[in-house]
């Protein structure tokens, strides 16, 4: 059955939504090409490159089959799915430059879908799996979107009331694809390929995809990234990485945020011709047996996970030997909690910093251990500028604390059609404003001290909340903790720090943790304020933490 459809042109951006694509300046692409940071590379021939070169290796596998059954896709396989899709998407009047919001869990499907997707030229604009009306239909109206890409029910929800809900608020939208068994009212994607029709590859310079800022606060802003600039990142973090055929990554996180899309994530082990594992929960219970079974070496996760796995794994009985390398990122890794790493999960930490806007760092396989666990990593590309000012845009020395500005060959120029905040975001001579406050170390290694909003600014003295929370995260009782900002009628704000405690030590009350933090050696105005135990933390779409509710919590309390 399918839905209401709205004539459109094929090959042609539909609606009357205007957009603008921000890029390099003609002087800058030429440096990155000639540079070989951009090969001409597109997903298109990248996949049918590796599918061409070992056809017959596995490309990614899931447990989405019926009773939650293993399927396992090869890379010939993944490659002419992508092509049917592609042409059952174009009889259905879907082409160049047209958007489609794709909000998939972790299933091979992300893959055909998203493949499709680049061989069409149609963009990808991807949302995660939590997100619900009020950012779909922003999503579809603000890009013009021309169809809707689902599962059924995911997690207890079922998407097709939402999708029937956002039809009718979207004027563009005209098609809603269901990747399920029950696709309702709406297409069954599994009816939609048709047999594959010559497709010209796309230009290496276009627009390949829209990714979703991960800012904390207001509407998200869309990212338009290239062929060039992202396949570029692909092939640097496989390097870093060590990515090669044999390699096997978890996807554990949502598919569709940066981290686990490209840091090297699963299109990075496509580029490297490995293999992907789609991991649907990511609780050590779901990820730790698809780590036995797949002989999975490698893996991505968000701090507060990675603390559940660390505090998981010691007492499991699944088999984790197969796991080299844990890669951390989204957010400030305590260095307390980077040491327990190896010792519990027996792997090797790699720390990430980076943003869906571009820049990526990381700590080398070859980093001492005091770097690995202190610092947040080295840039990707020896073309990556950085730039660490004081408030004045003013550039400070090396080890000073300040603004990290950057821009690179694989950083946007700017955001999709938003001009304003553009002119805020981003300096006259291209530089992005991260938002994230940084020290530089002399060996070129980045420390992140937190977000220019996470500072503290008590009554004129500027406490970092991420050192706070480090050496709370030092305290034996302590599982996790946030430190945000709370208004004060005499300072201006002062601090509060939310704590969950470990089981079994509820006896740990406020004053305890309080002298604990002084007898560190913190200075008097850093040990915070106030102390409010909690059992857990709100979360974004992708399981970061939420500063953004903590602190109306912390202002209504």
């Amino acid at each position: 059955m399918t839905a209401p459809t709205r004539p459109a042109s094929l090959g042609e951006p539909s609606g009357d939504v205007p957009y603008t694509t921000p890029t390099w300046p003609a002087e800058f692409a030429e440096r990155y090409r000639a540079a070989g940071w951009w090969e001409g590379v597109t997903f298109g021939t990248m996949l049918r490159t590796r599918a061409g070169a070992h056809p017959d290796r596995v490309a990614v596998v899931d447990r989405a089959g019926p009773g939650g059954a293993r399927r396992a896709w090869t890379y010939a396989e993944l490659d002419l799915r992508a092509d049917r899709l592609a042409a059952g998407l174009a009889a259905r009047g879907i082409g160049a430059g047209d958007r489609v919001v794709v909000q998939l869990p972790n299933v091979a499907e992300f893959l055909e879908v998203v493949f499709a997707l680049f061989r069409l030229g149609a963009l990808p604009v991807f949302a995660l799996p939590a997100h619900r009306e009020s950012e779909i239909s922003y999503f579809c109206s603000f890009t013009g979107a021309v169809a809707y890409v689902i599962p059924d029910v995911h997690g207890g929800f079922d998407h097709r009331a939402l999708a029937t809900t956002v039809l009718a608020r979207s004027p563009e939208l005209r098609h809603v694809f269901v990747v399920g068994e029950d696709a309702g009212p709406f297409e069954a994607l599994a009816d939609v390929p048709a047999e594959p029709v010559g497709l010209p590859d796309r230009d290496p310079s276009e627009t390949a995809f829209l990714q979703l800022s991960g800012g904390s606060t207001g509407v998200p802003k869309l990212i338009p990234r290239t062929h060039d600039d992202y396949v570029y990142s692909l092939r640097g973090s496989a390097e870093i990485c060590a990515l090669d055929e044999d390699s096997v990554y978890l996807c554990v996180l949502p598919a569709a945020h940066n981290f686990p899309l490209s840091s090297p994530g699963s299109l990075g082990t496509l580029y490297a011709g490995g293999r992907v594992v789609m991991c649907p929960q990511p609780a050590p219970d779901v990820a730790f047996p698809l780590i036995r079974d797949e002989g999975v070496t490698i893996t991505g996760l968000v701090p507060p996970l990675a603390l559940v796995w660390i505090d998981a794994a010691p007492g499991s009985a699944y088999d984790l030997s197969t796991l080299d390398v844990l890669l951390v990122g989204g957010a400030r890794l305590a260095d307390e909690v980077a040491r327990r790493v190896r010792p519990a999960l027996g792997c090797t930490l790699q720390q990430v910093f980076g943003m869906a806007e571009g820049l990526v760092c990381y700590t080398r396989l070859d980093d001492d251990p005091e770097t690995v666990v202190t610092t947040q990593g080295r840039p990707i590309s020896p073309d990556d500028e950085i730039r660490v000012v004081d408030d004045e845009d003013e550039d400070l020395p090396v080890g000073a604390t300040g603004h990290l500005l950057t821009r690179g060959p694989y950083t946007i120029r700017g955001y999709w059609n938003a001009p304003e905040h553009n002119a805020r975001a981003f300096t006259e001579d291209g530089f992005y404003r991260t938002g994230d406050l940084v020290r530089l170390t002399p060996s070129g290694h980045l420390v992140v001290e937190g977000r220019a909003k996470d500072q503290i600014n008590r009554g004129g003295e500027k406490i970092a909340a991420e050192e706070v929370e480090n050496h709370l995260l030092a305290h034996p009782s302590v599982h996790d903790a946030n430190v945000v900002a709370e208004p004060d009628p005499y300072l201006g704000e002062r601090s509060c720090a939310y704590v969950i405690r470990r089981p079994g030590t509820e006896e740990v009350e406020a004053p305890a943790l309080k002298r604990f933090v002084r007898e560190r050696g913190l200075a008097a105005y850093k040990v915070p304020d106030r102390i409010v135990f909690a059992d857990a933390f709100p979360t974004t779409g992708v399981g970061k933490i939420s500063k953004k509710d903590l602190r109306a919590g912390s202002a209504s309390a």
